[in-house]
């Protein structure tokens, strides 16, 4: 990757349109590929520079947004598993708040992305997090008033269903806007870096939530945290200057929908990464069951809770800060298909300990080597993907993971009421292995993938 500190040693905008500075109005990096070319991602530089993304003021923006953004998000998701479960004592009723989630995003994703790619991505990135704030705000007040204790659960569900509309709008905006901040040589070092901080804010919200649970006896207050946090996201996005330039002029038509999930499935290599990330995740869901291994396995409390459901962020965390002071992977392909692998065994081994600091540590690995499957995924759908479709292929994207996320937690509930929780949990985890087996031999593209950018 270039250095963008040393700017004399960049080429005139008129002799290379694809290179801007933080100065100039960002371009589309994608606009003149195929369908299904990388965007060279591997421009040659001197020095590898671990911190290009940040030398633009837009993508600090950015970055902040997410994190505060993400950080609300995080700590709703647990004060609202801890709140369900200890309302209901109930595994499914943990499983059910994955499914009410899922929802919006496989109804509306594709529409969803069609919008994104026809209108202002900065502008439905603030729609959206402005539903997650009165979301929030709605949580907030059904505790506090003391409806949700009555046995009105019906009405946190909505709240929940009212959070996916919302993720499901956010996610293709936000994904899309990125490369509206930093030129193209460095896409790679910018999807990294919005990994850390999705990672980091995913660090900071469960432990921050099961400390104020703790401390304050419910999680009324971590609901108002998050009011205040949607308030910040909303005002750092509209700070941001990077005008969008290019709209999908295609007439607002089920073959415009769908253009997202076609070229998805003629881009082998997306292909295979976003369906081995989907049945990962689906099966290796052991984070829905965390309140019930904090409170009946390892009895360990609200604080533990907290740090059990943090742990894996602290992992990619971790990993993230690490990744983007490395050269990329050489093998990428390999990487990724050896990273899952190592997550399905993380997940079998956390499923059977009944040792508190075992549970720790294997959470922590299972984390750093998910990370490395997102970075590689995002990765790749940016770089092959042309601007004015990025809308539409992120909201395909965000079916196929989102669905995961959300499912997988409602499978796991399901499995735990079937199984009990450990059989659940390593029953996922071996369905994990299975699939990238399954997936190794069905796409050979993906193996043999070497360099991000590169043709396989």
């Amino acid at each position: 990757m270039r250095n963008l500190s040393n700017r004399s040693s960049l080429a005139k905008p008129k002799d290379n349109p694809r290179m801007t500075s933080e100065s100039m109005e960002p371009v589309d990096a994608g606009a003149d590929l195929a369908p299904g070319e990388p965007i060279d991602a591997t421009v040659s530089a001197a020095k590898h520079d671990p911190y290009a993304a940040w030398r633009h003021r837009d993508f600090r923006l950015f970055f902040l947004s997410r994190v505060v953004g993400v950080l609300g998000e995080q700590m709703v998701g647990t004060a609202v598993g801890w709140q369900l479960y200890q309302l209901t004592g109930s595994e499914l009723a943990l499983g059910l708040v994955g499914l009410v989630q899922v929802l919006p995003i496989i109804t509306l994703s594709l529409f969803a992305g069609t919008v994104v790619d026809r209108t202002y991505r900065r502008r439905i990135a603030i729609m959206a997090h402005s539903l997650l704030t009165v979301c929030s705000l709605a949580l907030l007040l059904l505790t506090v008033t003391g409806v949700a204790n009555t046995g009105a659960l019906v009405l946190i569900y909505i709240c929940l269903l009212g959070i996916g509309v919302a993720r499901t709008f956010y996610t293709p905006a936000e994904s899309s806007m990125l490369p509206l901040l930093v030129p193209s040589q460095d896409f790679t070092n910018a999807v990294m870096w919005s990994s850390n901080s999705w990672q980091l804010a995913s660090v900071f919200g469960p432990a921050v939530s099961g400390i104020v649970i703790a401390r304050f006896g419910g999680p009324q207050s971590v609901y108002l945290l998050d009011v205040l946090a949607g308030v910040i996201a909303v005002t750092l996005l509209l700070m941001i200057r990077a005008k969008q330039t290019n709209f999908s002029n295609e007439p607002f038509s089920l073959q415009s929908i769908s253009a997202g999930a076609k070229f998805i499935f003629d881009t082998k290599v997306i292909l295979a990464a976003v369906t081995l990330d989907m049945f990962a995740v689906l099966f290796g869901g052991a984070v829905a069951l965390l309140p019930v291994y904090a409170t009946d396995i390892l009895k360990v409390g609200a604080d533990g809770y907290g740090w059990l459901r943090a742990m894996p962020s602290i992992g990619a965390l971790c990993m993230s800060l690490l990744l983007v002071q490395l050269p990329p992977f050489k093998r990428t392909g390999i990487t990724l298909l050896g990273a899952v692998i190592g997550f399905g065994v993380c997940t079998i081994i956390f499923g059977l300990s009944t040792s508190f600091w075992l549970s720790l540590v294997t959470l922590f690995v299972l984390g750093a080597l998910d990370n490395i499957s997102v970075v590689i995924r995002h990765s790749l759908v940016i770089l092959y993907t042309p601007d004015v479709m990025r809308g539409r292929i992120s909201a395909v994207n965000n079916v196929f993971i989102g669905t995961s996320n959300e499912l997988g937690a409602f499978e796991s509930g399901v499995a735990a009421e079937l199984l009990g929780p450990v059989g659940a949990v390593v029953f996922g985890g071996i369905g994990t292995i299975l699939v990238v087996l399954g997936v190794g031999l069905r796409w050979p593209q993906l193996r043999n993938l070497r360099k991000l950018g590169e043709h396989t």
